[in-house]
């Protein structure tokens, strides 16, 4: 084959590279993502599902030195595989060149994104894969708005420490469970004080780890309570219907909309979280609403006689 060709039929890896405008960008790539799906434009392809093969590359800007560690500064690969479930969620298309020019859009939508290339195949419809492959940067949106991926509103419940112990736990833990909405569960510190140090900040870290004790807590009481600490960790745990703990140090202290209120109000402070992220109510179990109020509905429920 020649250069031109091995690059036609190499993964889009290959071709980015190849075509790498001027400047360092660092390129995140899915391989080989396969779904079943109803898509297509013939008769014969209607009423039943297919396999398609996505394979997507994503040029970002560096992040650069300062990156931390932090899932949080970085465009992970679950919003890759976000976009063409929210594409394929939207509507039954009739073509792939539409397909990849939604979920390419979707993609661009990220703040990191520069450049994103998009292949999908069928992988049933003949002996070999039939596909398209499309190049689209940011440049290319123009004026069109770009669709964000949008996470769905969460069900925030907040857990005294006599909800964390009481033996209905369990049965309160399977009513969420059958909820349509993605729950997730705060708690207050344990009743033993936490270590005071006479410092305002320094004890706002101290009281924010101690809610984080008090949540691996919780988790120890059952398996589908897992303890979460950054948004993207949410985030995929609401679209997988996962049950999550809050652990609330890193989100308040990155927010630059960070509560007016410290962790010494634990109630208050899951109000605040449940309005940070958009969710459709804050249910208290055992606990009396906070003073000032929510940014969300809240309901109120007496352990003895919660049914949620």
């Amino acid at each position: 084959m020649s250069n031109d060709t091995t690059l036609a039929f190499g993964h889009p890896d290959a071709r980015a590279e190849a075509t790498a405008p001027a400047g360092p960008l660092d390129r995140i790539s899915l391989r080989d993502h396969i779904v079943e799906v109803e898509i297509g434009a013939f008769q014969t392809e209607r009423g039943i599902t297919q396999r398609i093969c996505f394979n997507v590359v994503v040029e970002v800007r560096p992040v650069g030195p300062d990156l931390g560690d932090d899932v949080d500064r970085i465009l992970s690969y679950d919003r890759v595989t976000q976009a063409i479930a929210a594409e394929l969620a939207e509507e039954r298309l009739n073509l792939l060149e539409t397909l990849a020019e939604n979920v390419a859009e979707r993609i661009l939508a990220e703040p990191q994104a520069v450049r994103t290339f998009v292949r999908i195949e069928k992988l049933d419809r003949g002996p070999g894969a039939l596909g398209v492959e499309i190049v689209r940067s940011v440049d290319d949106l123009g004026a069109r708005p770009a669709t964000p991926i949008s996470a769905p509103r969460p069900h925030v419940v907040y857990l005294t420490n006599a909800a964390v112990k009481s033996p209905n736990l369990e049965r309160w833990l399977d009513q969420l469970e059958q909820r349509a909405e993605p729950v997730i569960l705060c708690v207050g510190r344990a009743d033993a004080m936490p270590p005071q140090t006479g410092h305002k900040m320094t004890q706002r870290r101290v009281d924010l780890l101690a809610i984080e004790q008090n949540a691996w807590v919780l988790a120890g009481r059952d398996d589908r309570c897992v303890v979460v600490d950054t948004r993207t960790e949410l985030d995929w745990a609401m679209r997988n219907g996962r049950i999550s703990v809050w652990a609330p140090s890193k989100i308040v202290l990155d927010a630059v909309d960070g509560p007016t209120v410290g962790p010494d109000k634990p109630v208050a402070l899951a109000a605040w979280f449940a309005g940070h992220m958009d969710a459709s109510d804050l249910l208290l179990i055992g606990e009396a609403p906070p003073e000032g109020g929510a940014d969300v509905p809240v309901l109120v429920q007496d352990i003895a006689e919660s049914g949620l």
